[in-house]
């Protein structure tokens, strides 16, 4: 039997592109939504667009019934603490039995620290990764949910609504849910790292291909099919040859969490770690590592450096004691 939404609404705080997909989604399906966001601006265009606007913490609580759920998508760490136990926060105005989800990619022994505040104040808390990317949001994300039974019973109806089919779970205890969607990042550092490698070998090698071409023919039963397949594909049907970017790759911190808790699990986390590492490489321009590698080979092996502000000599072949 489908599960039936409450019809007094959802609060749903931090609109950004993933936030406002998300709640873009929940509008398109009927839903009632309160938004507040700390840059009114973007209250008023979710307004716009049917949801109902709350300019404080205080007046998004006051236009929700109680069990009132409340979504978060805002940035990991201060913020999160800031929204739930902030001055004006949460915390301060929910009531017992009310529901805090944490949406965003927040480290998971946070999220533990967190529920076990809000339980002493009888307020429930559930960490919920999120994946998808803004189709996701927009269309049906991928959940993972940790907390207790009590509150994702509560909190069901609008993991439904948010969810693709068969895309959410509870998984486990508070904590949980943050805790698996570190290693879906960790994961997912290691197969984008697989798939820019595997293209710049095709770049670079002896053929003129088709990048969008031959990234289109490997999501029609090749093995490595995939979503993230399919989106290089259309990254290079706009630019074959990526030329309107930079190599420099950004991302958050859910990687070095995966590492960590890989090395303290004993386990080696080699693809991962070397996928993150090679993240990090790729913001810096020139390193003094770098230049303490160049300089030794030319102490050992009187091999060439390349001058400062010359652009870097092409590779060739390891040579004979190098």
């Amino acid at each position: 039997m489908a599960l039936q939404a409450v019809d007094t609404g959802y609060g749903f705080i931090g609109l950004g592109a993933m936030g406002k997909n998300a709640v873009r989604n929940l509008l398109a399906q009927g839903q009632r939504v309160v938004v507040y966001n700390r840059t009114h601006e973007r209250v008023d265009e979710m307004v716009r667009e049917g949801a109902a606007g709350a300019y404080s913490v205080e007046e998004l609580v006051s236009l929700l019934a109680h069990p009132r759920i409340v979504w978060l998508m805002v940035a990991a760490g201060t913020p999160v603490d800031e929204m739930i136990f902030g001055p004006g926060g949460l915390a301060e105005h929910l009531s017992p039995g009310d529901v805090i989800i944490d949406g965003g990619n927040s480290f998971y022994r946070d999220s533990m620290r967190r529920a076990e505040a809000l339980a002493a104040r009888h307020i429930h808390f559930l960490d919920c990764g999120s994946s998808g990317g803004l189709e996701g949001a927009r269309n049906g994300m991928c959940l993972m949910v940790g907390g207790t039974p009590e509150a994702f019973a509560l909190a069901e109806p609008l993991f439904h609504l948010l969810a693709t089919e068969g895309g959410y779970a509870h998984v486990g205890p508070s904590g949980a849910g943050h805790f698996v969607k570190m290693v879906h990042n960790g994961i997912e550092y290691g197969m984008l790292e697989a798939i820019g490698e595997g293209f710049e070998l095709l770049q670079a090698g002896p053929f003129d291909l088709d990048l969008a071409q031959v990234a289109d023919l490997w999501t029609h039963g090749s093995v490595i099919r995939s979503w993230l397949v399919e989106l290089a594909a259309r990254a290079f049907a706009r630019d074959p040859r990526l030329t309107s970017i930079t190599g420099q790759v950004g991302g958050g911190a859910t990687g070095s969490w995966a590492i960590e808790e890989g090395w303290k699990a004993g386990v080696p986390m080699l693809a991962i770690a070397a996928s993150y590492a090679l993240r990090l490489r790729s913001r810096q321009p020139d390193t003094f590592a770098g230049k303490v590698v160049a300089a030794l080979r030319y102490e050992f092996g009187g091999h060439e450096t390349v001058p400062s502000g010359e652009a870097p000599a092409p590779s060739c072949p390891s040579e004979p004691g190098a």
